[in-house]
């Protein structure tokens, strides 16, 4: 009886240790995506597809995360792109209601780049990211590129999370008013974490936000052909500690709605630890100045900024809506209200330490590198 009695106990046992287990340690989702490390492209339409940080993947046509799967890209992970394929036709994209986490940490950054021999900006597309923010060109838009819808009404939303990106030699173009950037946030919610991204030869605009509300921090843009930062559409954010240097036309180019300048909700960007460097290349002319206030420019807000080889600080949309912003102290430099009649960079910028060293690369820029 006793023997039977232990016996028992000792199957209970056994199945209560193997439901514990399998609640602690649930399966993830499976995917029907087929991954293959020299043929990196198509559709993940389901489940988790997690890359592997020892192997360089050969990115040979579009990645699009669908709606409901996740793409994770652990630190280390390099996506280098097939030099025999078409620039435009090479991009990463995450869906609506799709999520990408990109887990590099410092010294290790996740890479995205170049495979040509001799790399140079728009060898390729770029990353872009579509979320259910709000935007006031309307709650469903198309990106200007890979035809993806974003926009609503969910400023919360999170499209997963970016830590630590290198990424490189983007902003290929189809059209002079179709083009890539580097890293393109269309529509996306505060839910999402953005920090830690080193963009690098882009084509056109380094990094930029159309509408949305998520925050981020630590962006180096180095060497964008077009803007460096940009901003549109009802972005409402704050974007703390940005480096950029090679300015091609402006440093920072913050606009509110390019068909209606005073359409709501008005962008509202603050802006905290900024660095704008001209750069010594002969080809870095700044010629829209460190600040582009365009489109009815919104609200903008800069706390410590610093300017560096700029003389001329803003280049101003003279519509009735961004002298109205202008007019109501809603471009504020420093704590100063900029006014159109004085606009000179010298007039807004003196002691400042921008990103963490004035003209110099940041320390925390170091880490993405």
């Amino acid at each position: 009886m006793k023997k039977s009695i232990l016996a028992i106990a000792t199957l209970v046992s056994l199945a209560l240790t193997g439901c514990s287990s399998n609640d602690d340690s649930p399966t993830p989702p499976k995917s029907t995506f087929e991954l293959k490390v020299d043929d990196l492209k198509g559709n993940i339409t389901d489940g988790i597809v997690t890359l592997d940080p020892s192997k360089t993947y050969n990115l040979t046509g579009g990645l699009i995360v669908k709606s409901g799967a996740t793409l994770v890209i652990p630190a280390g992970t390099t996506i280098k792109t097939d030099p025999n394929v078409d620039a435009n036709s090479l991009f990463v994209a995450v869906e609506r209601d799709a999520t990408i986490h990109i887990d590099g940490v410092a010294g290790n950054p996740v890479v995205m780049t170049s495979g040509k021999p001799s790399p140079k900006e728009s060898d390729w597309g770029g990353l872009i990211i579509c979320g259910n923010g709000k935007v006031n060109t309307g709650d469903n838009g198309t990106s200007e590129v890979g035809g993806l819808s974003y926009g609503g009404n969910d400023n919360d939303d999170s499209s997963g999370r970016i830590n630590f990106l290198r990424i490189e030699y983007t902003g290929s173009k189809f059209t002079d008013k179709k083009e890539y950037n580097g890293v393109s946030f269309f529509g996306v919610g505060r839910g999402t974490e953005v920090s830690n991204i080193y963009a690098f030869e882009s084509g056109d605009d380094g990094i930029e936000f159309f509408g949305g509300a998520v925050n981020a921090s630590n962006l180096a843009i180095i060497n964008a052909y077009d803007d460096s930062l940009d901003f549109a559409d009802g972005y409402v954010g704050t974007i703390t500690n940005i480096y950029i240097s090679g300015v091609t036309k402006a440093g920072i180019e913050g606009s509110n709605n390019g068909d209606n300048d005073i359409a709501e909700p008005f962008t509202n960007a603050k802006l905290i630890n900024v660095s704008i460097v001209k750069g010594s290349d002969a080809k870095f002319t700044a010629s829209e100045q460190a600040i582009n206030f365009k489109d009815g420019g919104g609200k903008q807000a800069y706390t410590n900024l610093f300017v560096s080889g700029i003389e001329t600080f803003a280049k101003l949309d003279s519509g009735s809506g961004a002298t109205a912003r202008i007019d109501a102290g809603d471009f504020i430099v420093n704590g100063i209200n900029f006014t159109t009649l004085d606009n000179l960079t010298a007039s807004y910028v003196s002691n400042q330490t921008g990103a963490g060293a004035g003209a110099s690369l940041p320390s925390w820029a170091l880490d993405i590198q």
